[in-house]
Order: C-alpha cells, then sequence, then structure tokens
C-alpha cells in the first residue's frame, strides 16, 4: 500500500512515500476506507516535525482528513449505519495512504451532490468555523465580522458561513489575489490587506468608526485586531498558522469589555460529544440548500505531491482547501468495466 510514513521527525518536504505500507487492520468500531481524496492541513506539516498537541507513536501515516468509500470486505461494526461502497469522509490519523482504518462514528456520509476532492476537507475546517461562530461567539445577523486568512480553509469556510448567517463580512489577507478569492468565492461583503500600514483604519470606516463585533483569527494576529474590535467585541482564537503563539495586550481586553475564546472542535469528542451531531446536521443542512459549498484549491495535488503542497501550505501560496487526490472515481469505474 502506498503512504508517507513517518519514522522519525522531519520537516514534511523530507518525507518519501513508500508502496509498501502494511494495509490497516479494523479493530472495535472501526471500518476500513479506500481514500480516494485527503486535505492538505496545518498541522500535518507541525505534526510530521514534532510540533502539534498530538504525536502518535512512530511509525506513523500523516494525513488527518479524507473521502473515499467503505472497502469491500470491511468489517460492519454493531451499530455502524454503512456497507461496503457507501461513499463517507471524516478523521483519522494516517489519511495519506491508499487505505486508512477510521471508527465510523468519526465519519459522515458524504453528500450526493459533493465530489471526493469537497468532501475531503470538510470533517475539520468547516465544524470548526461553524462552532467558532455559532457555539462561542453567538454571530447574530446584521453584526460585522472581521475574518483574518480568510483565504484560507478555515478562513473561507467563516466568511461563507458568517454570511449564511446574515452577517456582514470583511474578509483580511494578506495579497490583493487573495482578497479577490474571498469575494469571487466566499461572497465578503469587504476586504482589507493586513500587511498594509494602519489597516485597521479601514476596518474602522468600513464600521462607521464603530469596530467589528466579532474577531476569526486562525492566523495569529488578534492583537493588532483588537485596534478594530468593537466595545464588548468577541475575539475568536483559532489557530496560530503564523508560527508564532500571541501574547495579548489584556488593558486592551480590560477597556473595551472584550472577551477573548478559544475554539479547539477536536476536544469536543471528549468533552461535549452531544455537541456534534447538532452542528453536522446544521451544516449538512446548508451544503444541501446550496447556501455553502467547499472551496478547493485549484491546484489538486497527487498522492506523490503530498510534500509539495506540504510546502505550498506552509508559505501560504495556496487558497481555499488544499487537495490531494489518491484515487480517481471515474478511473476505477473504466478499470471495473
Amino acid at each position: 500500500m502506498r503512504a508517507y510514513v513517518v519514522n522519525k521527525l522531519v520537516h514534511p518536504s523530507q518525507l518519501k512515500l513508500v508502496d509498501d505500507a502494511p494495509e490497516p487492520e479494523a479493530t472495535g468500531d472501526e471500518v476500513i476506507v479506500d481514500v480516494y481524496s485527503s486535505a492538505l492541513n496545518f498541522f500535518d506539516i507541525l505534526q510530521a516535525q514534532g510540533k502539534y498537541q498530538i504525536q502518535p507513536p512512530f511509525p506513523f501515516t500523516l494525513g488527518a482528513e479524507f473521502a473515499g468509500k467503505v472497502a469491500k470486505g470491511s468489517p460492519i461494526p454493531n451499530g455502524c449505519p454503512y456497507k461496503p461502497g457507501d461513499r463517507i469522509f471524516g478523521s483519522t490519523q494516517g489519511c495519506f495512504a491508499d487505505k486508512v482504518a477510521v471508527k465510523w462514528q468519526a465519519t459522515n456520509r458524504l453528500p450526493d451532490n459533493l465530489t471526493f476532492d469537497q468532501g475531503a476537507g470538510l470533517y475539520i475546517t468547516w465544524p470548526t468555523s461553524y462552532e467558532a461562530l455559532v457555539g462561542r461567539a453567538e454571530l447574530k445577523p446584521g453584526e460585522s465580522v472581521l475574518i483574518n486568512a480568510a483565504a484560507g480553509g478555515v478562513g473561507i469556510a467563516a466568511v461563507q458561513l458568517a454570511k449564511a448567517l446574515g452577517a456582514t463580512v470583511i474578509a483580511a489577507a494578506g495579497s490583493q489575489a487573495k482578497l479577490d478569492i474571498c469575494k469571487t468565492y466566499g461572497g465578503a461583503d469587504y476586504t482589507v490587506n493586513y500587511t498594509a500600514q494602519d489597516w485597521q483604519k479601514e476596518v474602522l470606516r468600513i464600521t462607521s468608526g464603530r469596530g467589528v463585533d466579532v474577531v476569526y483569527d486562525p492566523i495569529g494576529r488578534i492583537a493588532e485586531s483588537l485596534k478594530c474590535i468593537a466595545f464588548k467585541g468577541r475575539a475568536l482564537v483559532i489557530g496560530f498558522a503564523a508560527g508564532q503563539i500571541e501574547k495579548l495586550p489584556l488593558n486592551i481586553v480590560l477597556l473595551k469589555n472584550i472577551s477573548v475564546m478559544g475554539l479547539h472542535w477536536g476536544l469536543y469528542t471528549h468533552k461535549e460529544p452531544s455537541r456534534i451531531p447538532i452542528v453536522w446536521e446544521e451544516l449538512l443542512g446548508l451544503f444541501a440548500s446550496g447556501r455553502i459549498k467547499p472551496i478547493i484549491y485549484d491546484k489538486i495535488f497527487s498522492l506523490d505531491e503530498v510534500t509539495v503542497g506540504l510546502v505550498a501550505l506552509e508559505r501560504r501560496q495556496t487558497w481555499g482547501k488544499a487537495i490531494v487526490r489518491i484515487k480517481d472515481e471515474k478511473q476505477m469505474i473504466v478499470a471495473k468495466l
């Protein structure tokens, strides 16, 4: 089986695709999935180097999100609603491979109107943005939200979700090309380049001097964004893709009556599992209605290009969700014929 097996901590650019990795075996509540597409995540880069909070023992296969089919011959655990051939998406360790074993509870059926490429990047990205905006910040119609790194995977999802929730969206990114993505694919109302000097003044101008009600930040720009947050605003800490964990000026938090809140969606499995199906019911309804849709980077990487894709992600050269196509469904159908 082809896979990116990590035997020692290295930068992902040094990883090699092997073709003799052992196939996974299902235990307990797991099913075996033929992986058709996987998603690239920033934490894959960190995990390969031992810098992520979740570090499996060696050897491990990289990759955490997938879309595929329940494999022929896969065991079907008690209570599992699937059968071989069903299209599903989900998350587990080891998705940069031809096959993966995954707990069926960590999966969902892939909607009929979505491709494997679109489905591969759903499981972590979309509930992260939804729960941040809805469950944590309680974003309301008519409010304004500043979304940093808005052309990235979680960012472009947050732009669409905030629009669907009736908010005014100010998308921030570091280049005009990425700002155009936010408008064209995300539907942002306004865009701001946060590499420009005093960019916060533009946000204040857009909001008539009031500032934004919510800041959504997956990159590490909360501190500078507090200069354009409203009184009693809510700042969402989603991640630190820029590489540095911020130190916040708490005097501004005090003077503006700001709430700073974090969102780590992965913890919900252990801390609040009852919330997960509620979030997915809402998201799948929005996907089915067409009010939101997955935005994927226009360069689809092959399995042997995973390292190229991760380097591009690290250098912020991608937008939307960067996807790895492992199997082509049309080719598989032809092969069977």
